[in-house]
């Protein structure tokens, strides 16, 4: 793992704790997501658009086993879906906004179910232009719910209600519903913590080491 992005992620964690340093903690959380969308940004810059879609290492058993586009699409898409019907219970911004249809996407899930070719199959299709608009816009959703929020908010824990909410969006494949009682075993503080962090660090790691082996 990035040493930075470690470091400021473990921190981000401690000061989540306590009262005291909450508020430094969602600062250190929003400087780590600044750092990693500036990242997402240059692969704009540096990669083409076959490299989005490549998928130099179809067998390997990490998250560099995708490609760039997948795994944007997958950060944006969780990101959507616990920010918007979980913490805010609110419609996600991938129907709200029409980007189901303007990225088009073949799936409305988080793709967790697709394997090998077909992330490939998939990846090809993304128009990568709105795909990152959907992620600013998803970006710019999460920056405002997290300054908004106080530590006595972190420790809201999900429903009942709350998960039967999201299995109606269909936005996570029957064969992945692992993931629907994963998030609603959480509270906002564990929410914070995967996806709206961890998540992404793992997945830019994946795409950097996609990079390097494109690029090479």
């Amino acid at each position: 793992m990035n040493t930075e992005w470690s470091e400021q992620n473990k921190r981000m964690q401690q000061q989540l704790k306590k009262k005291d340093t909450f508020n430094q903690g969602i600062d250190t959380l929003l400087f780590l997501r600044k750092k990693l969308m500036e990242q997402i940004v240059r692969f704009q810059s540096e990669l083409t658009q076959s490299n989005f879609s490549a998928q130099p290492f179809p067998n390997a058993k990490g998250y560099h086993s995708k490609t760039i586009a997948y795994s944007l699409y997958h950060i944006f898409r969780i990101e959507d879906i616990v920010v918007q019907t979980l913490m805010r219970k609110e419609e996600q911004l991938f129907f709200q906004q029409g980007f189901q249809t303007d990225v088009c996407a073949s799936i409305q899930t988080t793709g967790n179910e697709l394997v090998k070719e077909e992330i490939a199959i998939f990846s090809q299709g993304l128009d990568l232009e709105v795909l990152y608009r959907y992620g600013e816009e998803v970006d710019g959703a999460t920056t405002r719910l997290l300054n908004e929020l106080s530590f006595s908010d972190t420790k809201v824990k999900m429903t009942e209600a709350d998960k039967e909410k999201l299995l109606l969006t269909e936005s996570v494949a029957p064969s992945e519903a692992w993931l629907v009682d994963y998030w609603c075993s959480k509270d906002i503080s564990g929410l914070i913590r995967m996806p709206l962090s961890r998540h992404w660090i793992m997945h830019i790691e994946a795409s950097l080491r996609i990079k390097n082996k494109l690029l090479k």
